[in-house]
């Protein structure tokens, strides 16, 4: 667990994350050039030259990941922030931090979404070649992948916190910066790239500096190309009066519980269109009341019971996106997290997992995940399951423990079927459409509190 110690609780406008192991050389430089306002957090990596105790000194909130790897610094950092924009830099002296306003200006625009410094050498020495052909390499691959037009990875970048968050990044080690621009570009976001200065480093890099650190982050960054974002599914009716929570009436009208009903799908659909995805499918009983968001193809749901339904949306994902992980949600859980679905889907998380399983309090299962979905498969798991009932969830992980399936487990979470059930989830996420909609209904007096 990272541990924050602060000199300061004043919200700073940007912050800035610095991931550290042994720069006590080039911190006071680093430091002194922060934009004022600005706060500078340094993620000690497990220094032995008074890294942290210097980086204290010199004003700088100072978090402690014990964990060792770029990737654990990095991303202690950006749960240690609370700014809306964050930066990532580089703690060695190679980049200017007088130059971080050219990647948080189209940011603050509204013209990128994340921005990556693209490096220009300032010195013949500042950037070795072999070091500048893999980038390049890399590079080009980017391109092709995400349709961004990159030349660098840099690791000069910024972006809105929430966005970063909700990417799930799950590497801890050399593959992050790979896999923040791989998992930006499958989540939708605008990627840009302005050129900054990039300067001879203080000492050796704790990559490419040594055969040991070059070996690693060639087998990160393999494991995060090698990965494809996965198809993720909803489930759901159309919020038509009568027919869709029905458990709500009374004290709900049919008609304020279908309202209910489209916020929680609303709640759901934007929250998965901010996590990576290859493909994004509402699986749809009934015609849709409003065109879906950006990036969701709706696809009629198949005839039969629940089960039967339910394994037909895997076979279509297995259709559409052979040997791509599906994962699969209700319209019931609009609390639910981008991060907390998308981090065990992530390339380094995922490594070894067979299925994925969220259960619910009431006995049932909120999400289920199948690392490689097929027809037969999910037709074995699924059909005969039986649906809505206080021992669904425990049938269904029966069937993938005598699958000999490697299964995640994902927190449990509260479906919405009865009033109580909604108040709670409310209560859980008092900024989403949900709760805004049952805090209006509320207002009524047809509707107890």
């Amino acid at each position: 667990m990272a541990r924050v110690t602060s000199p300061t609780s004043t919200v700073a406008a940007v912050d800035v994350v610095l991931p550290c192991l042994d720069e006590a050389a080039a911190l006071p430089w680093v430091l002194g050039r922060i934009p004022d306002g600005w706060r500078a957090i340094v993620v000690d990596n497990g220094s032995r030259d008074g890294s942290a105790d210097l980086a204290r000194s010199l004003g700088a909130t100072v978090v402690e990941e014990p964990r060792r790897g770029f990737g654990a610094a990095c991303h202690a950092g950006l749960r240690a922030a609370t700014a809306d924009l964050v930066c990532f830099l580089d703690c060695d002296g190679s980049l200017d931090p007088a130059q971080l306003p050219r990647v948080t200006g189209p940011v603050q625009a509204g013209a990128a979404d994340l921005v990556l410094g693209r490096r220009r050498p300032a010195t013949a020495g500042a950037w070795p070649l072999h070091a500048r052909l893999a980038n390049t390499v890399l590079a080009r691959r980017l391109r092709a992948r995400t349709g961004a037009a990159l030349h660098d990875l840099g690791p000069m970048r910024a972006a809105r916190r929430e966005h970063l968050l909700a990417l799930g990044l799950g590497d801890r080690r050399s593959g992050y910066p790979l896999e923040m621009v791989l998992a930006a570009s499958a989540a939708g976001l605008r990627i840009a790239e302005t050129p900054v200065d990039y300067l001879p480093r203080a000492g050796r890099s704790k990559v490419t500096g040594t055969l040991r650190g070059t070996r690693q982050a060639v087998r990160d960054m393999r494991t995060v190309l090698a990965a494809p974002p996965p198809t993720l599914l909803v489930i759901a009716k159309a919020p038509v009066p009568g027919r869709v929570k029905t458990r709500l009436t009374p004290p709900c009208t049919p008609e304020q519980a279908a309202a209910l009903a489209a916020a929680a799908l609303a709640d759901t659909l934007h929250t998965l269109g901010t996590m990576p995805a290859g493909r994004r499918l509402l699986v749809l009983e009934g015609e849709p009341a409003d065109r879906p968001p950006a990036g969701w193809e709706v696809v009629a749901q198949s005839g039969g019971g629940l089960d039967e339904r339910l394994a037909a949306a895997f076979a279509h994902a297995a259709r559409v996106a052979p040997d791509v992980p599906a994962l699969l949600v209700g319209m019931d859980t609009p609390q639910l997290s981008a991060a907390a679905l998308a981090e065990p889907l992530s390339a380094a998380r995922r490594a070894g997992v067979d299925a994925w399983y969220g259960p619910a309090a009431d006995g049932g299962f909120w999400a289920l995940g199948l690392a490689r979905p097929t027809a037969d498969l999910a037709a074995h798991l699924l059909h005969g399951v039986p649906m809505s009932t206080p021992g669904t969830g425990a049938a269904l992980l029966e069937r993938l423990t005598a699958a000999n399936l490697t299964i995640r487990h994902l927190p449990p979470l509260t479906d919405v079927d009865t009033i109580e059930d909604a108040h709670r989830v409310a209560a859980e996420a008092p900024g989403s459409r949900f709760a805004a909609q049952l805090r209006h209904l509320d207002l009524s007096p047809e509707v107890a509190s």
